[in-house]
């Protein structure tokens, strides 16, 4: 098992595939048995045979993730109308697909689920309102199971994702921290939102970017260490709020993934913590 100090490295098992088996070894030649398992494909009938080839694997899943059908990342504009619980007309959906994905990650025996829950934008009273109600909704639902809820950071600051957090105030909601996305949304500097979402932060993404020179557009993923997240300030902020779960590296650009995988693995296994 390949680690970063005392933190355990794992990898998203969608940057290297949706192939179980694929993923599995690629793990094996990269060292690593953590994995944030995507389950989208076992759900909505995709994949009836996608659990079991899961589970048949050497694999410790640090948290499972479900995304949504309707979701386009095109551009910030197109993430914004479609992503997450937000659009109304896929609730009923999104809904289904969520309470399948909670069964399925008890099922394993994993405690922790992740996903981009949408936009906060509370300038509208009754979007921010069916948002929270939905968010209660799904956290109640996890808690069900026993299973935290993970919100992953980016597409609000941590300030306002915080606020979010201390108003609803349930006990399954957590935060699955992306040092990347905040600078890809261009929403804060992630080394100080590590200090103000300490309290909910159960699960870590190792991904880096580079911030965008024209308003309204993306940023640009980079390797891990080679873009603007300051990777050694990162981890030494995850060290001062005690974190001491995985490390999850997530790639989802690039021309070849799995090497830029393994220089990260390298990275974080020489950094000395």
């Amino acid at each position: 098992m390949k680690q970063c100090g005392n933190w355990p490295i794992g990898v998203c098992s969608w940057s290297l595939g949706e192939n179980v088996a694929e993923v599995g070894r690629s793990m094996r030649q990269l060292e690593l048995s953590h994995v944030h398992l995507a389950i989208g494909p076992a759900t909505d009938g995709l994949d009836p045979a996608y659990v079991s080839a899961a589970e048949a694997q050497d694999w410790t899943v640090s948290a499972t993730m479900i995304a949504f059908p309707q979701e386009d990342y095109s551009t910030l504009e197109t993430i914004r109308r479609t992503g997450g619980i937000s659009p109304d007309g896929c609730w009923d959906r999104n809904r289904r697909i969520f309470l399948e994905a909670v069964e399925i990650t008890a099922g394993l025996g994993v405690r922790s689920m992740s996903m981009h829950l949408g936009f906060l934008d509370q300038r509208d009273p009754a979007y921010a309102g069916r948002m929270r109600d939905r968010t209660l909704y799904l956290a109640d639902r996890a808690a069900d199971k026993g299973i935290a809820l993970l919100l992953e950071t980016g597409q609000e600051t941590a300030a306002e994702l915080k606020a979010f957090l201390e108003s609803l105030r349930h006990p399954a909601l957590a935060v699955n921290f992306d040092p990347a996305n905040m600078i890809l949304y261009d929403k804060g500097d992630p080394v100080e939102a590590v200090e103000t979402l300490a309290p909910w932060i159960r699960h870590v993404h190792i991904k880096d970017a580079v911030r965008t020179l024209r308003p309204g557009t993306w940023g640009a993923e980079m390797r891990w260490a080679d873009g603007q997240v300051n990777a050694p300030a990162f981890l030494e902020a995850l060290k001062r709020i005690g974190y001491n779960a995985t490390l999850a590296i997530e790639r989802e650009s690039g021309d070849d993934r799995f090497e830029d995988i393994r220089l990260a693995i390298e990275r974080l296994v020489a950094y000395a913590v």
